[in-house]
């Protein structure tokens, strides 16, 4: 009996997926682990990876198209079964995946949400942070409805119609890039994100003085309408039911990273060789995973319909990753048994591959506790809004030299703020206050992290 490739539920909230590429055609040997399709959720584009191995037989649900999750999206072939006659007989699959999604392909993709980023960085969105993507297409080298014409953004040189998705032009017009001179690589020759973002001008296409191409200007009294994408959207949702149904409080504290920050230099001479260099940001991902696991009240999930709380041993940490027009956050899986050069890797695998739209199942949205960080932006200090079902997320600003007192005498050491955001219905004001007091012990005197 052939194996069913079914739609996933990639994501807690998710009812139904777009299939947005299909990595393998009819008649590809395909073998259990490997990547099948890219799936955009409600939250995200993900990489859907198969648990069967055989020939596909057919593929029921196509590029651009979208499927309820469970839904049959096509066949494998086992050994010892002839793919053609495979084929043949899914015609009754088929037919029920089109009345299920109604028979109708999804709309060419104004976003999607997902993560850096990013939820979280997860689907929610604080300022900082949200599961939420935004693809820029919805297949490659599918046979599907032509994309709809858009005009030319402001500057294009020669008028003609561009087809390009709704992020893709929005990136071009903030970069200055004139669509003309983009290749698109989605379907019919559609610009995408990706096509923008790695776009290289040549150099008749250059300013001709030194520095970037200006913004369109717009003439004085005009307005301008923009239509929120479903990324956008989906934002806007998250962040106000979180708000509306968490009730928030927020600790602050001030962190004396001096002593960090001269550790941090030696071990970097030392890893040289290695081309590894750590960043602030390790170590405090190193001692947010230990202070966690000391305070587990903070490394969980609440499920208010069922009035219950899930603490873990495993620390899943969420780190934001800021992607054109939204933010996603993959997830950094078991960070409490990673040392540093691990946590370094592994996080620069995951947000490279995060901008990318190439994560996996499992690498967003199963977070036990986010870390949003704005330090990068020359933020001093901010306050996040909770990635539900989380009950807490940490805002860190920069590390800078700042003048403060120790002892008598007023000096310059480096200081890093940082700010706790918890959900009141089961966290308590002094068990927070204890998890900040833990980590500022922890990243003030490194050596604590391997007590």
């Amino acid at each position: 009996m052939p194996a069913e490739i079914t739609m996933p539920q990639l994501t807690d909230t998710m009812t139904e997926g777009t299939v947005v590429k299909w990595t393998k055609k009819e008649g590809d040997k395909v073998k259990s682990g490997e990547t099948i399709a890219e799936i955009e959720t409600d939250k995200a584009v993900m990489e859907m990876e198969l648990t069967d191995s055989g020939t596909l037989a057919a593929i029921l649900v196509g590029e651009g198209h979208k499927a309820p999750v469970g839904a049959v999206m096509g066949l494998i072939a086992k050994a010892g079964e002839d793919p053609h006659d495979v084929k043949k007989n899914a015609g009754a699959a088929k037919s029920a995946v089109a009345k299920a999604a109604s028979g109708e392909p999804a709309a060419p993709a104004k976003a999607t949400v997902g993560s850096s980023g990013g939820g979280g960085v997860a689907t929610l969105a604080a300022a900082s942070r949200g599961e939420i993507h935004e693809p820029d297409e919805v297949g490659h080298g599918a046979t599907r409805e032509t994309p709809t014409a858009v005009p030319p953004i402001p500057g294009n040189g020669n008028g003609r119609r561009v087809f390009a998705s709704p992020l893709a032009r929005r990136i071009a017009a903030d970069r200055g890039i004139d669509l003309n001179q983009v290749t698109g690589s989605g379907p019919g020759g559609r610009v995408v994100q990706r096509d923008v973002l790695e776009f290289v001008p040549s150099a008749a296409a250059l300013p001709t003085e030194q520095g970037s191409a200006p913004p369109p200007v717009q003439a004085p009294g005009a307005t301008q309408v923009i239509v929120m994408t479903k990324m956008r959207s989906a934002i806007a949702a998250a962040l106000l039911k979180s708000k509306q149904t968490i009730p928030h409080f927020y600790e602050t504290i001030d962190i004396d990273v001096e002593h960090l920050a001269k550790l941090r230099e030696r071990i970097n001479s030392q890893l040289e060789k290695e081309k590894v260099r750590l960043s602030i940001a390790d170590f405090l991902t190193k001692a947010v995973a230990a202070t966690l696991v000391r305070h587990p009240a903070l490394n969980a999930r609440f499920n208010p319909e069922k009035s219950e709380i899930t603490r873990y041993a495993d620390v899943n940490l969420g780190l934001a990753v800021a992607i054109p027009d939204g933010l996603i956050v993959p997830v950094l899986r078991g960070a409490n048994y990673l040392g540093l050069r691990d946590i370094r890797t592994r996080s620069a695998d995951l947000i490279e591959r995060a901008r990318a739209q190439k994560l996996k199942q499992g690498e967003q949205g199963t977070s036990t506790f986010t870390i949003s960080s704005l330090g990068t932006f020359g933020i001093r200090e901010f306050s996040a809004i909770i990635n539900p079902p989380e009950v807490a997320i940490l805002a860190v600003g920069s590390a800078e030299k700042r003048a403060v007192v120790r002892g008598d005498q007023l000096v310059a050491r480096t200081m890093l703020t940082v700010t706790l955001s918890a959900d009141h219905r089961v966290v308590d004001g002094a068990t927070a206050a204890e998890f900040l007091r833990t980590l500022k012990g922890m990243l003030e005197e490194p050596g604590m992290m391997l007590v």
